[in-house]
């Protein structure tokens, strides 16, 4: 595994205070991310979820926000339960009119166990490609996905 992040960007048809309300809303999260119990955007605030292979091993994710620029970014360190390894999520937004630019940066999966293959890279690429550009596009743009009209 090579030490480059996995980087995604996506426009939004959706405004800022929109987008940050998405990934900051645990109630708004369960809709299109995952189901999380608790959830401040507060730095050093620590949640968890459980996810993995829909058919196969399901990981306790334990997470703590690292850093909070309200309407603008959110970082957060990613690791598993009783395995090695730790990493950054970070979604950054920029305004784009009425639309918003959403940068995913995953960094420092090298640090997960090489001999698990639930931990390749192509496994994280291909899950926040899911993520970004299918469940969190349609919960914001009103797809077949979507949850509710706002």
């Amino acid at each position: 595994m090579n030490n480059q992040p996995i980087v995604l960007e996506k426009t939004f048809n959706a405004p800022v205070s929109r987008v940050w309300q998405a990934i900051t809303d645990k109630d708004e999260m369960k809709k299109w991310y995952f189901d999380i119990a608790e959830f401040k955007a507060e730095k050093g605030f620590r949640f968890e979820f459980t996810a993995g292979d829909e058919n196969g091993t399901q990981y306790l994710h334990l997470c703590e926000i690292t850093e909070v620029v309200p309407q603008k970014k959110l970082t957060y360190s990613w690791r598993y339960d009783n395995f090695a390894g730790n990493s950054l999520v970070t979604f950054e937004l920029f305004e784009q009119g009425d639309k918003t630019l959403l940068k995913l940066t995953h960094e420092g999966l090298e640090t997960f166990p090489h001999d698990n293959p639930d931990f390749a890279e192509s496994n994280f690429s291909q899950g926040w490609n899911q993520i970004i550009n299918t469940s969190l596009k349609e919960y914001l743009e009103g797809g077949k996905a979507s949850a509710r009209a706002e």
